[in-house]
């Protein structure tokens, strides 16, 4: 394969990573009540509107906070594995690593660590639905500012990502050019190696802007379903950046999507040769395009295109409540519910998630 010249400008880091939940209460009780992020938007997935999306982040939902679900109430467990986004790191500061440890086995969630690895401390968990996840605190912090009306005292709140893992089979089966394109194509240079974990930087490095590759060869694919990854995506400030990655991309000979407008930022899709689902997202135009900062999730947003089927949607979605910790620092979720909670016509489970749904 041939690997053309980098033109383009630096990816930033990452934008937001998506993953498959199964019931939708559960997820705001552990993302918002547990992890003290801030639910920002409470929308539909725009493929299979019977479903939710739902994105957390910091105060504004910045690139680079953003975790979002498709929540499938009664959907089956996944099988993480590689060609996956294996495990989400997010980032807080050294002196909170106590404090999460408490936090978290308080709640009944079992933690693992702290364990160093590079320079940082890495606690490790999973959520309800299985999905691993990190906290890591590295020497250098992050000056990300938390959101500091949350659960969680701002001096120990999450910052934002760290970083991802992408879980690869050997190069014999890939991994070879997902590293190519790594640092060939996207412009990520390698900053360290520790057996079979290669870690990677894009633009100037540092939290949320991280991305390790572990070869596990010989391990099974994984199964997209509750407790998986969905996608990763990388930030670009705009649609002239974007629009020269789709061109540097297809120049690899990888398909790429056309743009999608996702209504808070527009978005191409592309597999690397291991089987991670890449997207690419314009920083703009944000979460504030129909809510005001002081409102980001309190009530069901929905496209435009959407609208005209509100009443239906209203009564097909479960209802949500935010946990109660929660409560003084948002506002409260307003969407009325006047029907029943499931509908015959929407999918029982996500057997197999398209491709590029958001």
């Amino acid at each position: 394969m041939r690997y053309p010249v980098h033109m383009t400008p630096q990816i930033p880091g990452i934008h937001h990573v998506t993953a498959i939940a199964s019931d939708p209460q559960q997820n705001v009780d552990f993302y918002a009540g547990v992890l003290g992020l801030r639910l920002i938007k409470r929308t539909v997935n725009f493929d299979d509107p019977g479903t939710y999306h739902l994105y957390y982040g910091d105060a504004a939902g910045r690139p680079g906070t953003i975790m979002t679900f498709f929540p499938w109430p009664g959907a089956p467990r996944g099988q993480v594995g590689t060609g996956q986004v294996s495990v989400t790191a997010f980032s807080i500061p050294p002196t909170a690593l106590g404090y999460w440890q408490e936090r978290l086995r308080s709640r009944g969630v079992k933690v693992d660590g702290p364990k160093s690895r590079f320079d940082e401390l890495v606690l490790a968990f999973t959520d309800p639905d299985g999905l691993p996840l990190e906290l890591a605190a590295s020497v250098g912090g992050d000056d990300r500012q938390a959101w500091a009306d949350g659960p969680v005292p701002a001096r120990h709140a999450i910052r934002g990502f760290h970083g991802v893992t992408l879980a690869e089979r050997g190069p014999e089966e890939g991994c070879g050019h997902t590293l190519r394109l790594l640092t060939e194509g996207l412009d990520f240079r390698q900053i360290g190696e520790a057996g079979n974990r290669f870690r990677y930087a894009m633009s100037a490095g540092g939290p949320g802007a991280l991305v390790d590759v572990l070869y596990l060869s010989g391990a099974p694919r994984g199964q997209i379903a509750a407790g998986t990854v969905h996608h990763v995506a990388w930030r670009v400030p705009d649609d002239e950046q974007q629009a020269a990655w789709r061109h540097q991309i297809l120049q690899f000979g990888l398909d790429v999507t056309p743009v999608r407008d996702r209504q808070y930022f527009r978005s191409i899709y592309f597999r690397e040769p291991g089987g991670v689902l890449f997207e690419i997202a314009t920083d703009s135009p944000g979460f504030g395009v129909d809510e005001s900062l002081e409102a980001l999730g309190s009530g069901l947003r929905l496209p435009p295109w959407l609208e005209p089927r509100r009443r239906q949607l209203e009564r097909t979605l479960p209802p949500l409540r935010l946990p109660e910790s929660v409560r003084a620092g948002q506002p409260p979720l307003d969407a009325p519910f006047t029907g029943p909670a499931s509908d015959p016509g929407r999918p029982a489970q996500p057997a197999r998630p398209a491709a590029c749904s958001r």
